[in-house]
């Protein structure tokens, strides 16, 4: 027994130093060249950018060995104590719009364009005053991410998103580990409610029973000014614009006989009439704020019924084709600024982009994305699961914005059918009212910010950031002015 004892523990002796050193050496290799990768995404020289304290890196993540996309991203560390703060991914919508030519450079990040693309000013309500920053441009096909097979351009959806979205993460977490045991928030606008909620349910999903590697700590997320559940989406549009003098009364009453708001397709004519009514009402206004001034810089930027010379198709109900046919707002000339910026060779090499030298342009949204081939008509049952599953769940609503506007969201939260906890009241930032909230069983939000549009944090910066902030820390938002 002695002699077998001995012998056992001279083969560990001996397999300790023949295959451990391999392995420790073949595990710190990797470490070290995920280590220069990190390093070489480091941006340091971006042109007209101010100075600042804190570290942001961008690159490349390369999803899969076996396909061939890769995924942009932009990342800002927190301005103080990056290691003590959460980690937050951002996402824009679309589907097929930037997360960086909008979130990161016109609303939320710590530089945002202007001077006709010649300079980045200081955001002095940046969300990484509170939170690291992860901005992502996906799926391929949207900014500065690409695939090198084009026919994954014509099999995009929200499930390949979904999918392509967490392959990033786990590689990126690779790059930064440091960053992996951090409380990590998901938050977006637009189409992006249908992003965030999909992506945070794979997490959810793939986390159980998930090695530490695969592992992400996600704690809850926010979404704002959503798209969340078709009909409700729609019928909230009409209401909104009826209801805040845009459309007339003899209009707003033919959509509701007319158009079958429950259903996109199959439309009569008459509802094509009344939705192309609808559509010319918008057509000199910016319907992604509707009190707003539109940039006249560029008058073409407009649209006019003439776009669609006769009546629409009844289909036009469909989300994926009403959503482009709607004019595009806010200032498109802060977009006409993003497009110049981002397509400067030097803005390019200093962020590590386009680095396949992409055969179009940078744009604000895709033009090169090849159709859209699934989207549920809703989220709901998603954002009720993760709701049961304790995670926190945030819903905002700039309550100027025509397209995705709070009757919408209003109206989508009622189905869910949740009880109330808090009933609708107001919150306050700087002693003046920010918006009005309502809290439901269960931990769900539902918070408007006064006056702001679409791109909540673009019209109203400090109380987006207010707003983010008592999200993170999940403390109440202020019932009172003092």
């Amino acid at each position: 027994m002695a002699l077998l004892w001995h012998l056992l523990v001279l083969s560990y002796f001996l397999v300790s130093s023949t295959l451990v050193p391999g392995t420790l050496a073949a595990g710190k290799a990797f470490q070290d060249g995920e280590e220069a990768r990190r390093e070489a995404d480091r941006v340091t020289n971006l042109p007209g950018q101010p100075e600042v304290k804190f570290r942001h890196y961008a690159g490349y993540v390369k999803l899969r060995p076996q396909d061939q996309k890769a995924l942009f991203y932009w990342f800002f560390e927190a301005q103080e104590a990056p290691s003590q703060k959460p980690l937050v991914l951002w996402l824009n919508g679309g589907p097929g719009c930037s997360s960086i030519a909008y979130g990161a450079a016109q609303e939320l990040g710590p530089f945002l364009v202007g001077n006709n693309g010649t300079q980045l000013h200081l955001n002095k309500f940046s969300w990484n005053k509170v939170a690291n920053m992860l901005f992502l441009e996906a799926p391929v096909g949207v900014g500065f991410s690409y695939t090198n097979k084009s026919k994954d351009l014509y099999m995009l959806g929200d499930r390949v998103t979904a999918v392509d979205s967490h392959a990033f993460l786990i590689g990126w977490f690779k790059r930064f580990p440091s960053f992996k045991s951090h409380d990590f928030y998901l938050a977006g606008e637009s189409y992006a409610g249908h992003y965030v909620p999909q992506l945070a349910k794979l997490i959810y999903e793939r986390n159980r029973g998930a090695s530490k590697n695969l592992y992400v700590n996600l704690k809850g997320f926010m979404i704002g000014n959503a798209a969340i559940n078709d009909p409700t989406d729609v019928s909230g549009m009409f209401e909104y614009a009826w209801s805040h003098a845009i459309i007339s009364d003899q209009l707003y009453n033919n959509i509701l006989k007319e158009c079958n708001l429950g259903q996109s397709e199959n439309q009569t004519r008459n509802c094509g009439d009344s939705i192309k009514g609808f559509i010319e009402e918008y057509s000199e206004i910016d319907i992604y704020n509707i009190y707003t001034p539109v940039c006249l810089a560029n008058s073409q930027r407009g649209i006019s019924s003439s776009k669609f010379g006769v009546a629409p198709p009844a289909s036009l109900l469909s989300k994926h084709k009403f959503w482009h046919k709607l004019p595009s707002g806010y200032d498109p000339c802060t977009e006409h600024y993003v497009e110049k910026y981002f397509n400067r060779v030097d803005v390019q090499r200093a962020l590590h982009a386009n680095v396949t030298k992409l055969s179009y342009p940078y744009t604000t949204c895709s033009g090169v994305i090849q159709g859209w081939n699934d989207s549920p008509d809703t989220v709901l049952p998603i954002i009720r699961k993760l709701l049961n599953a304790g995670l926190r769940i945030w819903i905002y609503s700039g309550d100027t914005d025509g397209r995705v506007p709070v009757t919408s969201t209003r109206k989508s939260i009622n189905k869910m059918g949740l009880k109330t906890k808090e009933e609708w009241r107001a919150w306050f930032h700087k002693s003046q009212v920010a918006g009005w909230v309502q809290t439901y069983e269960g931990g769900l939000h539902l918070a408007t910010v006064r006056g702001a549009g679409h791109q909540v944090p673009v019209f109203a910066p400090q109380q987006s950031l207010s707003l983010f902030t008592h999200f993170l820390s999940s403390k109440t938002l202020p019932a009172s002015r003092f």
